[in-house]
């Protein structure tokens, strides 16, 4: 009986759709024997007033009746998510249900009614009825509000299976558009500090052979590096460092005597995870927008700190002041895009003028980066 359909999603046959039904059927079934329970109670209470009727009798009356009904229940249980589809078109959905009550009203009553009357003829009794013109209007006007409100029910289950399942749906891909973004992010940052460092080397080269070859060997471990990273989004916040460390090495080799670098590292933290390569970008900027243009010695700060539930790091550097155009930067903005992708609002980026020159401090929810 498909008024009596399993609660289920359009495509119920999928491995995600079927997960959905497995934890909604359960219920439905317990409310379905706790509403005929509640049913044969009531009739065994009533039974219990009038003398002319035994105990078995009213058990008996709302048995057979929940016998034939949970065998039209269970078949369609084996025939459901036919009409999941209508779920955003109520009308069609109950008609769709609704066209087979009239086969329904007549098998239900010649079984339950063939019922009672063999388990009277058992018991060498008479099983007496109105006629059967009004046994076809009351039996048929009793089960079409049942069926009215089981409808209800089963219309509230199987719209929420829908929603959940369209929900899971969403949420999956809105996943696989933030993987395929930040791997876009990631992609753009290799080949940028790539062509970076081999300018430095380059300008090296004539010079000084020795420091340039230092300078490839630590390109290389740089690259082995990044190319680990590839496949995660997310690296130990040790590993981030390793990365800065042989970063600004590069980079000190051509400013020797124009930057100096200092690390203040909380080392309990070193194991948190961090988004990979998220943090190049940053002291990047540092070394082209402060070292390089300065004529005088520029100071470069790195700090890791934790401030309260939040891990904290800072790139900071002395002798230059943050301007509008290097504000809305591409390492900036890619960090940024990184951050809220992974985090969403639980994380961000600050970049302002302080204490005489520029700080970047990213700011992550240590609950996240711990779960």
């Amino acid at each position: 009986m498909n008024l009596l359909s399993r609660p289920s999603s359009a495509g119920i046959r999928t491995g995600g759709d079927a997960t959905l039904s497995s934890k909604t059927m359960p219920t439905l079934w317990a409310w379905w024997a706790a509403f005929w329970l509640l049913m044969i109670c009531v009739a065994i209470e009533n039974a219990l007033h009038d003398p002319h009727t035994q105990w078995w009798e009213p058990v008996l009356w709302e048995g057979s009746s929940t016998l034939v009904l949970t065998a039209w229940m269970l078949l369609a249980v084996r025939v459901r998510g036919r009409h999941a589809a209508y779920l955003d078109r109520p009308l069609v959905w109950f008609g769709c249900y609704l066209r087979w009550l009239p086969l329904v009203a007549v098998t239900f009553i010649a079984a339950v009614y063939a019922m009672r009357e063999g388990a009277y003829a058992l018991m060498g009794r008479t099983y007496e009825h109105s006629s059967w013109s009004f046994v076809l209007v009351y039996e048929s006007s009793k089960l079409t509000i049942f069926t009215g409100l089981w409808l209800g029910v089963l219309f509230g289950v199987d719209s929420y299976g829908q929603w959940q399942l369209q929900r899971h749906r969403l949420l999956q891909t809105q996943k696989a558009l933030a993987e395929a973004q930040l791997a876009q992010l990631q992609g753009q940052l290799r080949p940028h500090f790539l062509f970076n460092a081999l300018n430095t080397v380059s300008a090296l080269m004539h010079t000084d052979v020795a420091r340039a070859d230092r300078l490839v060997a630590a390109l290389g471990d740089l690259l082995r590096i990044s190319l680990r990273s590839i496949n995660h989004e997310m690296t130990p916040l040790a590993e981030e460092l390793r990365t800065l460390e042989l970063y600004a090495g590069i980079m000190h080799e051509r400013f020797r005597d124009r930057v100096a670098l200092s690390w203040k590292i909380d080392q309990t933290l070193l194991a948190v995870p961090v988004p990979a390569l998220l943090l190049q970008p940053l002291l990047e900027n540092v070394f082209k927008h402060a070292v390089e243009p300065a004529v005088t010695p520029v100071c470069i700060t790195i700090g890791v700190r934790r401030e309260n539930s939040t891990l904290e790091i800072v790139v900071s550097n002395s002798g230059s002041l943050l301007t509008p155009e290097h504000r809305e930067g591409v390492g900036f903005r890619n960090c940024r895009e990184r951050l809220s992708i992974i985090y969403g609002n639980a994380a961000s980026l600050l970049v302002r003028n302080e204490g005489g020159g520029v700080a970047a401090r990213v700011l992550i929810p240590l609950a996240s980066t711990l779960a």
